[in-house]
């Protein structure tokens, strides 16, 4: 068991519904509990080794709120070596840029609900989106934002629980848990492999991303219990699962390995190209921290009576991924990877 790094007082950019303890939460156990892998150890995060790999350069966030949360936290993390400056935030807050002036280090987020283009199509009785998915095109509001980086990490997968329908040059392909007539439902991990497989494609035949380390991050499980986010499921749970064995079998490991593959694939295509592309495999540890997220303590008033079990409290487990890069930037500098 090891505390955390930096605290709720000890870092002013932890937005208010990830700060589960000034939301009420009372018990610290989950501040405590730190993912080991087996036959090794995973070192503690260093800010300072941190801004001296990426001193000088730009850093970008790709995908959903959960992506922003893992920017978030690598945000309270170097804040404890050097006080960032908020440089850039739009009408919406969904692109976010931060600098640390001392290192002249810049680092991002890029909103993309899907990586790739999409619209709604509409509104369903439940509240939430019915999307058009475009499979063979990118969301170009992430990838004009591309040059310049040299490093990106890419995570989505979150907003495909839904009704979607894909298309493929502009023609009705498939669908997602449509049960229309004539209609294919090509199921969840379709769309989230074939829609990364387009932003990595596009990364790979991009003049513009030479040089440039391209990072996926594992899908990241929810923990609701008892129901789903809008129906009274909730995840109380106050330490990690202890054992691990039947969790393998979930829709979770599933998402992971397709991911896995995918880049796996075009690492095969882009060798020799100039770009490089790498794994940030969490699922597994992540599977076992049901006790990590925001819950009831997330702070929206106007969502009283849903909890948040997608997202993670900062500090809390989240923070590991930032463990986890370090280890790969690392390697990556030292040509560990060639």
């Amino acid at each position: 068991m090891n505390g955390s790094l930096y605290t709720v007082s000890g870092c002013p950019t932890i937005p208010e519904s990830k700060n589960c303890i000034k939301n009420g939460r009372k018990d610290s156990d989950y501040l405590n509990w730190r993912w080991k892998p087996q036959q090794c150890e995973l070192p503690r995060f260093d800010a300072h080794k941190f801004l001296a790999i990426v001193g000088g350069k730009k850093l970008g966030f790709i995908g959903d709120s959960v992506a922003r949360n893992h920017m978030e936290s690598l945000l309270c993390l170097l804040s404890q070596a050097e006080t960032p400056i908020d440089v850039y935030k739009d009408s919406e807050d969904r692109f976010r840029t931060w600098h640390f002036p001392a290192s002249n280090f810049t680092l991002m987020i890029l909103w993309s609900k899907f990586l790739v283009k999409y619209e709604e199509r509409m509104v369903n009785n439940s509240g939430t989106g019915i999307f058009n998915l475009h499979l063979d095109k990118v969301d170009n509001k992430w990838a004009s934002k591309l040059p310049g980086l040299d490093y990106a990490i890419i995570s989505d997968a979150h907003w495909f629980s839904r009704k979607n329908y894909l298309y493929d040059q502009d023609k009705l392909i498939g669908c997602v848990y449509c049960n229309d007539v004539n209609v294919t439902d090509f199921g969840l991990s379709f769309s989230i492999r074939m829609s990364l497989r387009r932003a990595l494609k596009f990364i790979n035949e991009s003049e513009e991303c030479k040089g440039m380390v391209t990072f996926v991050r594992t899908y990241s499980p929810a923990h609701f219990e008892g129901g789903t986010w809008n129906n009274g499921g909730s995840c109380n749970r106050t330490s990690p699962y202890g054992k691990e064995k039947e969790l393998e079998k979930s829709m979770d490991f599933e998402l992971m390995r397709e991911q896995v593959e995918e880049v796996e694939r075009v690492r095969k295509e882009g060798d020799g190209k100039g770009r490089m592309f790498r794994l940030l495999d969490v699922t597994r540890a992540m599977l076992m921290r049901p006790d990590g997220h925001p819950g009831e303590y997330w702070g929206n008033k106007w969502m009283k009576g849903y909890n948040d079990c997608v997202h993670w409290c900062l500090p809390g487990p989240i923070d590991m991924w930032n463990d986890l890069l370090l280890v790969v930037l690392e390697r990556e500098a030292a040509g560990s990877f060639n």
